[in-house]
């Protein structure tokens, strides 16, 4: 077996590889790039979270029609969203409580908190909320609380 051996002729082809000039020119357009697309998707997680409290809201407040259909009156604050899940023992006792219940479980808002549920409601019959990441009433952006009577 015979080795090859490679010789240097030390000619140059101009293939070797890129200059310094070249390869900052890549790097500054990847910066421009990125500092312009990466603000675009740093949002949309919160934008997520507020849709899926929205869909939540609306899945509750639908299973809170049913039990009116049903029973005739809105489960009242003390007996809380808690209502839809298990009959009321305490307070106002709904005499046509369907079977299962309205929801099989309480979902908890996409910030990992409870929904905020009064009723009789100041915007109507009930208020339904989600205080959004700070867990406190009020805030603004990714603390922005979302309200079932602010919805379209």
């Amino acid at each position: 077996m015979t080795a090859l051996k490679r010789e240097d002729t030390g000619k140059r082809t101009g293939c070797e590889g890129f200059t310094l000039i070249e390869l900052m020119v890549v790097i500054v357009i990847l910066g421009v790039l990125a500092g312009l697309i990466v603000p675009q998707f740093m949002d949309e997680p919160q934008k997520a979270r507020v849709v899926k409290a929205t869909m939540q809201m609306e899945s509750i407040s639908t299973a809170l029609k049913k039990f009116y259909i049903d029973n005739g009156f809105y489960p009242v604050t003390e007996q809380g969203l808690e209502a839809l899940v298990s009959k009321p023992t305490s307070g106002r006792t709904p005499k046509n409580y369907a079977p299962s219940g309205y929801l099989s479980k309480l979902p908890k808002d996409p910030w990992g908190n409870s929904y905020v549920y009064i009723a009789p409601g100041k915007h109507g019959p009930f208020d339904l909320s989600s205080y959004g990441a700070d867990g406190a009433e009020g805030g603004s952006e990714v603390d922005a609380d979302v309200n079932n009577w602010e919805l379209e």
